[in-house]
């Protein structure tokens, strides 16, 4: 089993080593892994370039957002798997894509997922939000339940299938394709571990305005797939609130 994992990058220089050393500690072999830089000035490319040949397929040019960057490398992606890991993120330990690969031996599943770490930018030891996202149950979407994206892989069958990400959606094209996949009942596993540990100060959360813009995209999400109303996006932000609460 092939595992392919895409990267979208912009000026990621300052924390696209540590994303590409827990990378490379992967006890897992067979991984492929995608970059799709969108025309970094700053040193992203130099460290890409100084890895071994073959260890990063490359790909640098101009896109149409976060989104389109991924799509494109979806699209380049020769992997049975397909997950995502930004610059910002990295895996929690060498034994992950082991776990998801144990995982998906299991062909009555079509993805999995895990547990997310919110971690200090300038610190990824300090925790700042633990999130233990518990088994999967259709009808707790209504109720604002998702799984943690960064956490996500998927066959790449369900991207054939029910389509990549939409890039109309700015800032919640992940939490629309979640919607759209669950509705049309991929079957996910639970993986009860901390997968990724994810840096904040990313696109959704790095300002009010972009927190509200993101309120906005998910509740258009939301009532396109018919899963709720109001109450589910009061209900999706509520339930972050013990994760701050909640020590690993």
């Amino acid at each position: 089993m092939k595992i392919s994992v895409v990267t979208a990058v912009m000026n990621g220089a300052h924390t696209l080593p540590a994303m590409l050393t827990s990378l490379d500690r992967q006890t897992y072999t067979d991984i492929e892994h995608l970059v799709q830089d969108g025309g970094s000035t700053d040193t992203t490319l130099n460290i890409l370039n100084a890895r071994a040949a073959g260890r990063s397929l490359v790909v640098s040019g101009r896109d149409a957002g976060i989104y389109d960057a991924i799509n494109q490398g979806i699209a380049r992606a020769t992997g049975d798997v397909i997950g995502l890991l930004h610059a910002d993120d990295q895996l929690a330990d060498p034994a992950v894509l082991v776990d998801v690969a144990a995982a998906l031996a299991d062909p009555a599943v079509d993805g999995v997922y895990g547990d997310l770490q919110y971690v200090a930018a300038d610190n990824p030891a300090r925790v700042l939000r633990h999130w233990v996202a518990g088994p999967y149950a259709q009808d707790r979407l209504k109720w604002g339940w998702m799984p943690p994206h960064p956490t996500l892989y998927l066959r790449r069958e369900v991207f054939e299938n029910l389509g990549a990400y939409d890039p109309i959606y700015r800032i919640s094209g992940d939490y629309e394709a979640m919607l759209r996949y669950l509705s049309a009942d991929v079957r996910l596993a639970y993986l009860p571990r901390v997968m990724v540990q994810m840096r904040v100060g990313g696109a959704s959360n790095r300002s009010v305005k972009q927190m509200i813009r993101k309120s906005r995209e998910d509740y258009r999400a939301i009532r396109h797939h018919r899963i709720g109303g109001a109450g589910t996006l009061i209900a999706k932000n509520l339930r972050k609130l013990p994760q701050f609460l909640r020590h690993p």
